[in-house]
């Protein structure tokens, strides 16, 4: 089976209204574009990460040094999407809840401020990453990818409670064993 780009429509899959730099947690799946298997391989239900793998898993850790407000309790770097479960939530310290819009600008001096909205996150991400596949590509010999590292978008879901957020963990976990099921999936 071979990608086919008309299989998925441009349309917004934001919750519309929803303030995403509102303390909580959100499951996130981001896509290489082309769903190209870049990171490595599934044997036997386990995933065996590749060098370019180690570099995602290593800036999906450093997340949380950047962005001082954000936890990740799970996730998973899959051959061709990772799975994160983000925690967002405000630094009493610094901005009272709900967190003011002047709170979460940037400031020069100060860095990042709290109340960080999810896809400032996510775009951080994205950037960190696809620079360093860039490096690999030059330097490591790394597949290269055609035009950008990942799809436009991503996916995400709000969890609302702690039901919501076993399944989602345990979804994580048991990604690698379920692959060949998985829509992201490509033989």
């Amino acid at each position: 089976m071979t990608y086919n780009p008309n299989i998925h429509h441009r349309r917004s899959i934001r919750l519309k209204g929803y303030d995403y730099s509102k303390e909580g947690l959100y499951f996130v799946t981001i896509c290489v574009q082309h769903r190209e298997c870049l990171f490595g391989e599934i044997k036997n239900g386990t995933m065996y990460k590749n060098p370019s793998g180690e570099m995602i898993d290593k800036w999906i850790t450093e997340t949380t040094n950047k962005f001082n407000n954000v936890e990740i309790p799970s996730f998973i770097v899959m051959p061709n999407h990772v799975h994160v479960i983000f925690t967002v939530g405000a630094d009493l310290r610094v901005c009272p809840s709900p967190v003011p819009l002047e709170c979460i600008r940037r400031d020069n001096n100060q860095g990042e401020h709290i109340g960080s909205p999810l896809q400032w996150v996510v775009q951080w991400f994205k950037t960190m990453t696809t620079n360093d596949y860039i490096r690999g590509v030059k330097t490591m010999d790394w597949k290269p990818f055609d035009k950008k590292l990942w799809q436009r978008n991503y996916y995400e879901h709000i969890i609302q409670n702690e039901q919501s957020y076993m399944k989602i963990s345990e979804y994580i976990q048991n990604n690698p064993k379920k692959w060949t099921d998985d829509k992201m999936y490509v033989p």
